[in-house]
C-alpha cells in the first residue's frame, strides 16, 4: 500500500519530505535477533553433547523440532512486528501540512494532520553520544490545536528538519494571511 493511497493529496500540495526513524535506531532489534538465534543454536549444541540419545528417539526428536520451530517463528514474529513498527511510520511534510502516520503493532494505525500555518514552536534535540555522532535525534512540533504536540522521533538531521518546518510555516502563514486579508 502507498503512502498516496493513505492521504488524500490537495491539488495543489507537493510532498517536500518523507520521514522515517534513522536506520541506525533499528540495530538495536537485528541485533536482538540475532542473540536469539544464537540461543537456539547453542542449545542445539548442548543437547547434541549433553544428552546425544534424544536425537536419536524419532518422539522426542519430534518434539524438540516442534518446539525448535515455535521458537523460531516466535523470533521472527518479534523481528517482524518490530519492522512492521519501524518501516510504517511516516512523517509526511508538504507545502501545506505535516501528516503523522503512527503505526500500532501490526494491525492498527493513526494518522494525523497539522497544517503547517498553526504551528508555533519547533525544537529539535539530539540525545547521547549515538545521536550525535550518527545526527539523527527528535523533533517536536508545538501548535494549539487539539493535538497540542507533533513528535517526529529519531529522524536523521533534527536541526535541518526544525529549519525546514519554521520556513515553511512561515511561508504558509504569509499565504493564510494574503487569504484572509483578501477576503475582508
Amino acid at each position: 500500500m502507498s503512502y498516496r493511497q493513505i492521504i488524500r493529496q490537495k491539488p495543489y500540495e507537493k510532498i517536500l519530505k518523507l520521514l522515517r526513524r534513522d536506520v541506525i535506531t533499528f540495530i538495536p532489534q537485528i541485533f536482538t535477533l540475532v542473540i536469539l538465534a544464537g540461543v537456539e543454536v547453542g542449545i542445539y549444541f548442548l543437547i547434541k553433547n549433553l544428552f546425544p540419545g534424544l536425537l536419536l528417539k524419532n518422539s522426542s526428536l519430534a518434539i524438540l523440532y516442534l518446539v525448535a520451530f515455535i521458537y523460531t517463528l516466535s523470533i521472527w514474529l518479534f523481528f517482524f512486528t518490530h519492522f512492521v513498527d519501524y518501516f510504517l511510520d511516516l512523517w509526511i511534510v508538504t507545502n501545506d501540512r505535516v501528516i503523522d502516520i503512527h503505526q500500532n503493532g501490526l494491525f492498527s494505525r493513526t494518522i494525523a494532520e497539522l497544517d503547517l500555518f498553526r504551528i508555533q514552536d519547533v525544537t529539535s534535540e539530539t540525545k547521547g553520544i549515538f545521536g550525535t555522532i550518527c545526527n539523527f535525534g527528535n523533533v517536536y512540533v508545538q501548535t494549539a490545536g487539539e493535538q497540542q504536540r507533533f513528535t517526529f522521533y529519531n529522524v536523521p538531521n533534527p536541526h535541518q528538519i526544525r529549519e525546514m518546518l519554521i520556513r515553511l510555516a512561515d511561508e504558509d502563514r504569509k499565504f493564510h494571511n494574503a487569504d484572509s486579508i483578501k477576503k475582508e
